[in-house]
């Protein structure tokens, strides 16, 4: 029987997600690239081949997130025009994201603020991947809707209300699938938002 050859992109998938898992569990300054490699079954220098650090390790494990994250709440959201249901529904979404992605989301809370995160790496996410909670913001400040700040300012408000929501749905993962809890957590969110 011949030994099947995994493919790059296979490969370069198996670091990723050892990285991930490593990277939650024991902390990014803990996490060896050899112990990346060896989890994900793979020599160092094929790490190396994909990867030129760690650092950039993370910072393609962010991308790759919160790319699947914004792709996942756009395609179970059904967006309708107006603005303060809309945003429930993507909060909705990004509640069930974050249940559903366990590991992803723990990922997310410890390293959304954190240094290793280069800043233009979080520019892309948060301009280009999550552009249409930027549009959204933008309709509601031209509709009068949402409260007169500045775009950046406001979209960081709302990560880190996500993220704040996400700690506690974390923490209490029997009140995840309550209505009165997920309701009452965009409730918390839209106050700070709206006009």
């Amino acid at each position: 029987m011949k030994n099947l050859k995994v493919a790059p992109t296979e490969k370069k998938a198996a670091l990723l997600d050892s990285a991930l898992s490593l990277f939650v569990k024991q902390g990014f300054h803990a996490t060896s690239t050899a112990s990346i490699a060896k989890a994900a079954g793979v020599a160092t220098g094929t790490l190396f081949h994909h990867f030129p650090s760690k650092d950039a390790i993370l910072n393609e494990l962010f991308i790759n997130i919160k790319q699947s994250f914004a792709d996942s709440i756009i395609q179970t959201s059904q967006l309708t025009g107006n603005i303060e249901q809309d945003a429930n529904t993507l909060w909705q979404s990004a509640i069930d994201w974050a249940i559903a992605n366990p590991l992803k989301q723990t990922f997310f809370l410890q390293f959304s603020f954190s240094v290793e995160i280069n800043p233009s790496i979080r520019q892309q996410a948060m301009n280009e991947i999550l552009g249409f909670i930027v549009e959204l913001i933008e309709q509601g400040l031209k509709q009068n809707v949402i409260a007169d700040f500045p775009v950046p300012l406001l979209l960081e408000n709302c990560h880190g209300q996500y993220l704040a929501a996400i700690r506690f749905f974390t923490d209490n993962p029997q009140l995840g699938q309550d209505s009165t809890y997920r309701q009452a957590s965009f409730q918390l969110f839209w106050r700070a938002m709206k006009k």
